[in-house]
């Protein structure tokens, strides 16, 4: 059986959303954390998903808040964090994909260049090393720019729902980690 976390956890999902089968659904439904809503899963425009974020992360006690995001979500984050400057409690940064790499869909509007400045709260990159939207190097500079501890895995692709990882427990015990810091 998994720990409980006694921090809020917001889950934001990258580009296109999490499917059913991805593991942010998983733990939205067995764990009953909060997803945050976007208005453009598809075209997004990065100032919409700051505003919407700090929305969400304001109505709650953000010093009690991890946020758990997933590809472009990462950016998004840290994108939030240097506009916003908000002291959060952690966040849980999964497969940070690189919006400048030579695959990445031009469907987002304000998400480059890639955001390289500090976090001022603690984070945890967690990366595979065969993920297709980001290199081992380029994931290993946003972490350290960040200033992010840095997990690499090996074999989870995009750490999506082609990964059939249902609960991640993995992923979840970097989230406890977090919540116990």
């Amino acid at each position: 059986m998994a720990l409980p976390v006694t921090s809020k956890i917001l889950l934001h999902p990258g580009l296109w959303n999490s499917g059913e089968a991805h593991w942010q659904s998983h733990w939205e439904k067995t764990y009953g954390f909060e997803r945050i809503l976007q208005d453009n899963w598809d075209t997004p425009v990065c100032a919409e998903w700051i505003a919407r974020l700090d929305e969400i992360v304001h109505q709650n006690n953000p010093e009690n808040v991890i946020l758990v995001g997933h590809s472009l979500a990462c950016a998004t984050i840290v994108f939030w964090a240097k506009q916003y400057n908000r002291r959060i409690k952690g966040a849980l940064l999964v497969a940070p994909s690189d919006t400048e790499g030579p695959i990445y869909p031009d469907c987002t509007t304000g998400f480059q260049p890639m955001p390289l400045h500090p976090l001022p709260f603690p984070s945890i990159v967690v990366n595979s090393l065969d993920d297709e939207y980001v290199s081992p190097d380029r994931a290993r500079q946003f972490a350290q720019a960040w200033g992010s501890e840095l997990v690499e895995i090996d074999g989870y692709g995009h750490i999506n729902s082609d990964s059939n990882l249902g609960l991640w427990p993995f992923g979840y015990d970097q989230l406890v980690r977090l919540d116990n810091l």
